[in-house]
C-alpha cells in the first residue's frame, strides 16, 4: 500500500511561505472529525467536480441566452491571473482553431450558514477558504475529444506571487513548497490558475468555481444521475464516520444532498480510501454527462430555468465567462464532444510523507494536454507537429516568402554543438566533431564543429532561424536519419544548427526515439462512455 496523505490545514491571508510539514485532521470533509487514516485523503479533489463539469460541459442547455438574460446579474466574477508571469497561447491548427483550457476550482468556503452545515467544521467559519477541487478541463482544438486532468489537494507545488485585485494585497511567492489548495487564499481563484500555469506550462483560457451550497442546488436541478453499488451500503462506522450514504444493491438515480453524499463517501467503497472515492466520482461524471445529453426532459422551459438559476448563482468566474451568452457559447463548443471521446484524468503523483508531488508521469500527462494530443490514443497525427506547421504556413503567407528548396548538400552551412550533458553527467567529449565530420564526409563540405559548451538537449534537434533556410535544414535532417518532426524553426539560432542530443552519445547511425503519446496508466483514466462501471461495497459497511 502506498503512504499516507495527511490533513487539511487551512489558508490564511498572511505569507505562507514555508512548506507544508503537517496539519490538523479532516474537518471540512463532513463525513468525520479528528485523525484518521491518511492514506483515506488523496480522492477529495473532485468531491464537488461532477455537478461542477456538468455546469461547465452544458452551461444553461440549449436555451437562448435572450431567455436568460436577467440571470447575468447573478454570476459573480474575479479575475483570471493574479501571477506576474504569462504562458503562451497555443498555436492555431491548420484550421485557425485553438484549443480551449478551463481551470474548474471547488471552494471549501464555509462563509455562509448554508455551506456551514453541508461542510461541516465549525471551527473554520469564515476563514479562508481552500481549492480542493482543481481539475482542468482541456477541449481540443479541433472540437473532437476532451480531456480532464485532477490534481490532488494535498500535491506540494511552488505558489508564485500573486496580487489580491480587492484589496490590493500582495502574496509573496511561496518560499519552497507548499499545499496547492493554499493558493485560494492568495487572492482567490485567478492565484489558482496562476500556479495551474506555472507548475504544467499550460495555457489556462478560463475558470469555473462553486461551492458546497452550489454542488446541492444545481445537482438537485440537473435532476437524477444513475450510479451502481455491487451491494448493499452504508456508509456510517461505529464512530460516527462516514458520509451516511445510503443505497440497495443495484442502480440508482441520485440527486441533491444524496448526490454530494456520493461524491463525498469514502468509508465503504472498496478499501476505503480516497482513490476509491475518486474512482466513485468519475463515475458519477460520466454517468451525469451521458444523461444530460440523452434526457428529453431537458427540453422542458422550466428545468431549464430552475438549472440556469442555480449554475449563475453558484458560480464565480472569470471575465470571459460573466454572462449567460459567453457561458452559452462555450456549451455549445463543449457538447460537440461525444462521451466515447472524454477522457478522466487524476495527475500521476507519489508521496512525500503526508503530501504527494507529481510524478515523471505527471509530466508526460501535462504534455500531452500542452501539444493538444488527445488522451484517449485517437489522435492520427501529433497535435504539435501540425501546430508548427500551420504557424510556419502561416508566417510564410504573411510574409509573402515561401520556404526555399534546399541548396546543394556542399552550400549547406552547418553548424554542429555538443549537446549530450544531462542532469547527471556531463557532455561526451567530441560528439560535435564526429558528427560534423561524418556529414563533411556524406558531402555537406560547410559542417563545422562548435567547441562551446551549450545546454544539454534530451533528443537530436536541427534549428533554423528563417523560412529561406527550412528546406537546408530539412535536407541536413534527412541525410542523418532524424525526423522531420525534429526540425524547429529557432531566433536562438543564426544558420542552420544541429545540437546532437543524449539520445546520440556514440558514433553510428542515428536512431530516432519513439515518441511516447500514450496517456500514463497511473493517470488512471476512466472513458465516458463506459456504462458498466460499478462501485465494488466493502464488506463492512454492508447492511441485510
Amino acid at each position: 500500500m502506498p503512504p499516507p496523505v495527511g490533513g487539511e490545514g487551512h489558508a490564511v491571508k498572511t505569507d505562507n511561505r514555508a512548506p507544508v510539514t503537517g496539519a490538523p485532521g479532516d474537518t471540512g470533509d463532513g463525513e468525520d472529525s479528528g485523525p484518521r487514516p491518511r492514506r483515506r485523503r488523496r480522492g477529495r479533489a473532485l468531491r464537488w467536480a461532477a455537478v461542477t463539469l456538468a455546469v461547465v460541459i452544458c452551461g444553461t442547455a440549449g436555451a437562448g441566452y435572450l431567455y436568460y438574460r436577467h440571470l447575468n446579474g447573478n454570476i459573480k466574477k474575479d479575475e483570471l491571473n493574479l501571477g506576474d508571469s504569462k504562458v503562451a497561447e497555443p498555436t492555431p491548427n491548420a484550421a485557425g482553431q485553438t484549443p480551449l483550457n478551463i481551470l474548474v476550482i471547488g471552494s471549501d468556503a464555509r462563509d455562509t450558514e448554508e455551506n456551514q452545515k453541508l461542510g461541516g467544521a465549525k471551527e473554520t467559519f469564515g476563514s479562508a477558504p481552500l481549492a480542493d477541487v482543481q481539475m482542468l478541463v482541456h477541449l481540443s482544438a479541433d472540437r473532437t475529444n476532451m480531456s480532464v486532468v485532477s490534481m490532488p489537494r494535498d500535491t506540494l507545488v511552488r505558489i508564485p506571487k500573486c496580487t489580491d485585485p480587492d484589496d490590493g494585497t500582495v502574496y509573496p511567492a511561496s518560499d519552497g513548497r507548499t499545499m496547492t489548495n493554499q493558493s485560494l487564499g492568495h487572492g482567490g481563484p485567478g492565484c489558482t490558475v496562476a500556479t495551474w500555469q506555472e507548475l504544467t506550462g499550460i495555457h489556462i483560457d478560463h475558470f469555473v468555481m462553486v461551492d458546497f451550497a452550489g454542488v446541492v442546488s444545481m445537482a438537485d436541478a440537473i435532476g437524477g444521475v444513475p450510479v451502481c453499488v455491487d451491494a448493499n451500503i452504508h456508509s456510517r462506522d461505529s464512530e460516527g464516520h462516514g458520509s451516511g450514504l445510503k443505497l440497495a444493491k443495484g442502480t440508482h438515480s441520485i440527486k441533491g444532498e444524496q448526490a454530494l453524499q456520493w461524491l463525498r463517501t469514502r468509508y465503504g467503497f472498496e478499501d476505503g480510501s480516497d482513490l476509491a472515492r475518486a474512482k466513485a466520482q468519475h463515475m458519477y461524471m460520466n454517468s451525469m454527462v451521458r444523461e444530460l445529453r440523452a434526457n428529453a426532459t431537458l427540453s422542458s422551459p422550466n428545468k431549464l430555468r430552475r438549472l440556469a438559476e442555480e449554475a449563475t448563482g453558484a458560480l464565480t468566474v472569470d471575465s470571459g465567462l460573466d454572462t449567460v451568452k459567453k457561458l452559452y457559447d462555450l456549451s455549445n463548443e463543449l457538447r460537440k464532444v461525444e462521451p466515447k471521446r472524454i477522457t478522466m484524468t487524476t495527475m500521476p503523483n507519489r508521496y512525500v510523507g503526508s503530501r504527494v508531488e507529481p510524478t515523471e508521469d505527471a509530466e508526460q500527462l501535462f504534455r500531452l494536454v500542452r501539444e493538444d494530443i488527445a488522451l484517449d490514443g485517437k489522435d492520427v497525427k501529433g497535435k504539435a507537429e501540425e501546430a508548427a506547421e500551420a504557424a510556419e504556413a502561416a508566417e510564410a503567407a504573411a510574409s509573402g516568402t515561401p520556404d526555399d528548396p534546399a541548396a546543394a548538400d556542399g552550400e549547406i552551412a552547418v553548424q554542429v554543438r555538443n549537446g549530450t550533458a544531462t542532469e547527471t553527467r556531463g557532455a561526451v567529449g567530441g560528439r560535435a566533431s564526429a558528427v560534423a565530420d561524418s556529414l563533411v564526409a556524406d558531402g555537406f563540405g560547410k559542417a563545422v564543429a562548435d567547441q562551446g559548451a551549450y545546454t544539454g538537449e534530451e533528443t537530436t534537434v536541427v534549428r533554423y532561424p528563417s523560412a529561406d533556410l527550412k528546406g537546408d535544414a530539412l535536407r541536413v535532417a534527412e541525410s542523418l536519419g532524424i525526423p522531420s518532426s525534429a526540425v524547429r524553426k529557432s531566433t536562438s539560432v543564426t544558420g542552420v544548427t544541429l545540437v546532437v542530443g543524449a539520445d546520440w552519445l556514440d558514433d553510428g547511425d542515428y536512431e530516432a526515439p519513439k515518441e511516447d503519446n500514450t496517456t500514463p496508466k497511473s493517470a488512471e483514466a476512466l472513458n465516458g462512455a463506459d456504462e458498466s462501471a460499478c462501485m465494488h461495497v466493502n464488506p463492512a459497511f454492508t447492511w441485510s
